[in-house]
């Protein structure tokens, strides 16, 4: 039996980053032999075990072969006489088909650390066109390096697969699960760049692909593109550490210019309301979960009007936190303001100039929180009274702690991040 470290580990050590986990691939044994060993069965279709000490992943050397459509349809063979080779040509990326023998020396069959020190992404074989997740994960780790290129070999493989309908197979939690890594990468416009030129953007989210074939005004994007500015504002999110609810509503934002008239391009009076259908529509369509799905639509909806916060009155200003439900859910009101700094931010891709909306709304916010609505239902005759007292209230804390500039109260919101 040999035990060789493999994949992310080995990568990531030549590449000087951190290795948090530890995967290993076990050559010239048996299920029982493991399981004699004190290992412990976790996998289901093919068989992985873990460490009885360490809890590492522990893999028997297996081949794949295809057998249906999507990323389900595969025949897993595993046995003692399948050779390290043989396991590591089944990898996506050469990057990820390198393994260390236990006296530290490099197995490094397909030329994968050539590869990284020339910053390429390329597939394996032709394997790599079975399993359309990594479309999906070739992006992801585009959007992690960020200054890596894809092999042009690589490039053209990506568009026939997408052609070949490979990419309409994937089920929607993986989809959103690969997104949602993405997203969290240092470099997240590059997942979606690279899924676009290979046309796969148009079949997960159309929605996004179209946006960049409507012009925008200049003075978002040099280019004059929305789908460019939404990758600035994207870029801004992860320059600013924000949280994986922030990073999508930033990407959705501005859905809505997707459906505006070339008429009247390059405004785009009213996306607003005509985003929160298509937002909606992704979220579902995705399974995306709730506390990213509720900021996204509350940043598509709100997020011009926060922009203009110094020239709202107090009865807009306290509308639109009764509509982000800001008496409840302080912490989402501070992550939409997270996000609109990032579309402020990634206009023109300045990322370092100020945002001094975010502090007003946070004033008025807090203001709007201290009305004592008990005391407000506890004064009024009858019941029907309570929400038109309350709101008026309200108003007018909100136009005290506007005009309050020089001793604000203290915010008690917390942080996005």
């Amino acid at each position: 039996m040999q035990i060789y470290l493999v994949g992310g580990a080995v990568r990531d050590e030549l590449l000087g980053r951190p290795v948090t986990d530890r995967d290993y691939v076990v050559v010239g044994s048996t299920p029982e032999e493991l399981l004699a060993q004190g290992f412990t069965p976790v996998g289901r279709d093919f068989p992985v075990f873990l460490h009885p000490e360490t809890h590492e992943e522990y893999a028997l050397a297996r081949t794949e072969r295809k057998t249906g459509r999507g990323y389900h349809g595969f025949l897993f063979h595993a046995a003692p006489d399948v050779p390290l080779e043989a396991d590591l040509a089944r990898r996506d990326l050469t990057i990820n088909a390198m393994a260390k023998d236990a006296a530290g020396k490099l197995i490094d069959p397909f030329h994968g650390k050539a590869d990284l020190e020339a910053r390429v992404l390329r597939h394996v074989g032709p394997a790599f066109a079975e399993d359309p997740v990594r479309i999906l994960r070739l992006a992801r780790f585009s959007a992690r390096y960020g200054n890596f290129s894809i092999a042009p070999e690589t490039q053209a493989l990506l568009a026939e697969m997408v052609a070949a309908g490979e990419v309409d197979a994937l089920v929607p939690e993986r989809v959103w699960q690969e997104i949602a890594r993405g997203l969290m990468e240092a470099f997240p416009a590059r997942m979606f760049e690279v899924l676009r030129e290979c046309g796969a953007l148009q079949r997960l989210l159309p929605e996004i692909d179209t946006l960049f074939a409507v012009p925008e005004r200049t003075d978002y994007h040099p280019e004059g593109n929305t789908g460019q500015h939404v990758l600035l504002v994207l870029t801004a999110a992860a320059r600013l550490g924000f949280a994986l609810p922030i990073r999508f509503a930033a990407l959705l934002h501005d859905l809505g210019k997707g459906t505006t008239l070339p008429e009247e391009w390059p405004r785009h009076h009213g996306h607003e309301e005509r985003g929160v259908p298509l937002a909606s529509a992704v979220c579902a369509r995705l399974g995306v979960p709730a506390e990213c799905r509720d900021l996204a639509l509350c940043m598509v909806r709100e997020h011009t009007l926060i922009h203009r916060a110094h020239a709202l009155t107090p009865q807009t200003m306290t509308e639109l936190l009764e509509r982000c439900d800001v008496k409840r859910r302080p912490e989402r009101f501070t992550a939409l303001l997270a996000a609109c700094e990032a579309d402020h931010r990634g206009r023109l891709g300045r990322f370092d100039v100020p945002y001094p909306q975010a502090a007003l709304w946070q004033r008025v916010a807090t203001a709007f929180r201290a009305v004592d609505g008990g005391r407000i239902a506890r004064a009024c005759a009858t019941p029907e009274k309570i929400p038109k007292h309350l709101h008026a209230a309200r108003v007018t804390a909100v136009a005290k702690a506007m005009a309050n500039t020089q001793n604000p109260p203290p915010c008690t919101v917390p942080s996005p991040v």
